[in-house]
Parts: structure tokens; sequence; C-alpha cells
């Protein structure tokens, strides 16, 4: 019999990855599902140092659902640790990972330079990267690409169809036709399935038939609000932090947030409902992200597509007057000068690094400042901090006041709410064996109850449990 060993995302958003051994005629293959990166802090980062062992070199395929860094970020550690088997993913999501891939590598070799430095002075032993560009470059190289609905053979007599999961650019729901016992069995994994309100992506495919099913929980526990009720928060906001005569401060996620944010900026300004006169995207891979969504623009929702053209023509004035890509570190630097009537849109979403911190060092502590929060974040990560309402945080080592008022819009999400994986849940037949992944406990639990309501069953595995098809 073939089977299933849960390795990642349970019991947390974040690390996803899970390996399936398929009983062959010949002999038996692995594949490993995911290669995602923890996220959230000094246990994640323990996490993601452990090394793969043995698993590298066993593998016979990696199958990937989207670009996101929890679900694709670890593949050139695996590389580098001896894999050289294929790495499947949708076309686009190999494009997005050449971005975040190499901007991963950048940023963690400069991060290991600073801390060996502190290391060196301490008489501490140095430490190695996770990873280097060499490493990321071979991985890119072992990426085959399918399209949608497009079927592919896999190592075991598995077959492989991606479906459109709504939640970024490229983003998948993954099928495996896989042999299990003398019969074919059905093990989808949903991924990360997307919000139906957002103004971009296409909403998640439905898919009726399944043995198994592997279902995202990241916001198991509650709903987002409807889009025009977030639009109307959104700009209540941004109208009380002109007001206030502050910055506002948006830690976004490179791929997918930014862009939704660019575009919901673009129609307050043409509704004359935007008080500011200055946008900043200060992320070099946010304004490459909008510029790969612009340049694989039909592969978005055909209604809202024509919003991301000029940004990537070089003409921001067409598209949200004031908006300026600053690439450099001398003009992220700059911003710093403005104390008020801004609006900072930069990276990481969960403010675990990047250019926000450096703008929370000159902003955090005061109470003209609005940080709006728009996506998920994970426990252990400096947003979660601010979103449960902490009065100090530290940021490079130096403890802050938090007086900004902090406000958390659910509505700009890009994962799907309770009531959506529900409905997902729903539309399979037959009553499939559900498992829900990729969700902090008490999200889990508040959707098994939910879904049970419905009469579905659904479990919650613990890491290393293992399942047969």
């Amino acid at each position: 019999m073939s089977t299933l060993t849960f390795l990642g995302a349970v019991g947390e958003v974040t690390g996803s990855r899970y390996l399936l051994d398929v009983d062959g005629n010949d002999r038996s293959h692995k594949l490993l599902l995911e290669c995602g990166l923890h996220q959230g802090g000094p246990d994640a980062d323990q996490a993601n140092a452990t090394p793969f062992g043995g698993l590298a070199r066993s593998l016979d395929a990696v199958v990937i659902s989207h670009g996101h860094l929890d679900h694709a970020g670890l593949l050139p550690k695996l590389v580098r640790e001896g894999y050289s088997g294929p790495i499947h993913c949708t076309n686009d999501t190999r494009d997005l990972m050449e971005i975040m891939l190499v901007d991963a590598a950048f940023v963690m070799a400069k991060d290991i330079e600073w801390q060996n430095r502190w290391r060196k002075k301490a008489g501490k032993p140095l430490i190695e990267p996770l990873y280097e560009l060499a490493d990321v470059e071979r991985t890119l190289a072992l990426c085959r690409t399918h399209a949608y609905g497009q079927p592919a053979t896999l190592p075991g007599d598995v077959t492989l169809i991606y479906r459109d999961a709504g939640h970024i650019l490229g983003s998948a729901i993954v099928e495996l036709n896989v042999p299990s016992g003398g019969r074919q069995r059905r093990l989808v994994f949903s991924g990360d399935l997307g919000n139906p309100g957002s103004v971009l992506m296409k909403d998640p495919e439905r898919i009726q038939d399944a043995d198994l099913v592997l279902m995202e929980s990241t916001y198991g526990d509650r709903d987002h609000r409807p889009l025009e009720d977030t639009i109307d928060e959104f700009a209540r906001v941004l109208e009380e932090a002109h007001a206030a005569g502050g910055n506002v401060l948006i830690p976004a996620f490179a791929v997918g947030r930014t862009q939704e944010i660019l575009y919901h900026l673009s129609v307050l300004h043409h509704e004359g409902r935007l008080k500011q006169r200055l946008v900043f995207l200060d992320s070099p891979m946010a304004i490459r992200v909008t510029e790969l969504y612009n340049k694989k623009r039909k592969s978005l929702n055909r209604d809202d597509i024509k919003t991301l053209n000029v940004v990537a023509q070089g003409d921001p004035s067409q598209y949200l007057p004031g908006l300026r890509l600053t690439r450099s570190v001398e003009e992220s630097m700059a911003i710093n000068r403005i104390h008020g009537g801004a609006i900072i849109i930069a990276g990481a979403g969960m403010c675990n690094g990047g250019r926000i911190l450096h703008h929370f060092r000159y902003n955090l502590a005061k109470a003209s400042t609005r940080v709006i929060i728009v996506g998920f974040q994970a426990a252990g990560t400096l947003g979660r901090q601010l979103v449960d309402g902490a009065e100090r945080v530290k940021v490079f080592g130096e403890e802050l006041a938090v007086k900004a008022r902090i406000h958390t819009i659910g509505g700009f999400s890009a994962h799907a709410g309770q009531r959506d994986l529900v409905a997902w849940a729903g539309a399979f037949r037959n009553a499939p064996r559900i498992y829900l992944v990729h969700g902090e406990p008490g999200a889990q639990q508040r959707l098994q109850e939910t879904l049970a309501e419905s009469g579905i069953e659904a479990g919650i595995p613990g890491y290393g449990e293992r399942v047969t098809l």
C-alpha cells in the first residue's frame, strides 16, 4: 500500500512538507510534496537548519503547489544536500520562484555575514547559510513546468494534474493519482486556497472526486469581511492617518498582497478618497513580482488585469500618482526623512526581516503612525506581536515603544476564509478522508467542528503521522 507521511505544516501554518511512498510494481518510489520554509522565530530557524538526512538522495521527484517560501523555500537546501531529480510546478510558479529564491539567498547571505561578524568577535563558531545562489541556480534548472489541467507522469506511475487555486500567480491545487493496493487512489492537496474576494485572481477550482484530501486551514476559525466593507475600513484608516499627520506602514507580502494593495490604492485615488500624495513601494522583490504579474496578466482575473499595466512600464503617474518604486538602499533610507503623509509598502509581510523593520525604527514610537496588517502573521513573528497588542518590541536589538495604532484588515487576505473552506470541502463526493494542515491548533479545531456541523469529517494529523492511501 502507498503511504503519506506528514513532515511539515502540522499544527502550524508554515513549513509545508509531505512524503509519499508509492507502492510501485517494480520498486517503491518516494515523492516529496512541498518543501517549505518554517517561519516564526528560533524554533523555526532550528527546524530549517535540520538536515534532510538520507531523504535528499532517496527522492524520485518533488511536487510544489506554488512559489511562497513556506511551500518552496527549502528547495535549494534539498538540492544542496544532494537532490538532483525533477521539481514539478506550474509555469508561473517557476518564474516566481526565480525571483523569490534568489532574493531569499541574497537576504540570507547578508544576515549570515552580519551574524558571523558578531560571532567572530564573541569567539563563537561561525554559521553557514541554508543555501547559496549557486544552489538556487541548480534548483531552477531542475524545474519541470506544467499548465493547469495538463496531466504529467511521475515515477511510480503516479499522474499529476494541477488545478487553479486562485491564491497567487501560478498557485495550484495538486491532484495525484497514485497506485496503491492494486488500485488507483486520488490524493488532492489544496495548497493555499485563494480568497474569492480577490480582485486579481480567479476563484479556486472545485474538485469532486478524491480518496484522500489535505486541506489548508489557515483561517479555519473565521471569515473575512466582505470586500466592500474592507475597502471602506482601509479608506477610513488612511484618512485617520492623514488627519493625524503620520505615515502609514503596510508590511506586505511581495507576491499577491502588494499587487492587490496597489490596485485598491489606485481605485481609492480615482474615487477621490486617497488623501496621501506619496506612496512608496519599498521592496525590490515586490517591484520585480509586480512586473512579472504584468507580463503574466493573461493568467489573472481578466476584468482587472489592466490595472497593473503601467507599473511595469515605468509610468506610475497614469496608474497611481505619487507612487515611487524604490529599488536601492539609498532610496529606501531617504524615505525615513519623511515624517508624515506617506504610505510605505515594504517587506517582509510578517515583519520578520526586510525594509519594513527600518521604517518601524523611525515610525513605530509615534502615535500618529498607522500600521496596517494585511496578511496572516505566524506565531513567533514580530507581526504577530503587533497584532497581539505588544506595547514594546525589539527591532535590530533595540527595544521600541509601540505607540502607533495597529490595524488588521483581514479582507485583503490571499487565503480562503472559513465559509469558503467549508464550501470547497463540501464539493467532494463520496466522503473522502480529509486531513487539516497549514493551520494553528485553534483554527484547525474550530474548522473541524464547523465541518462536522455540515456532515463532513476531518482529521488533524500529528507530525510524523503516516496514513495509507
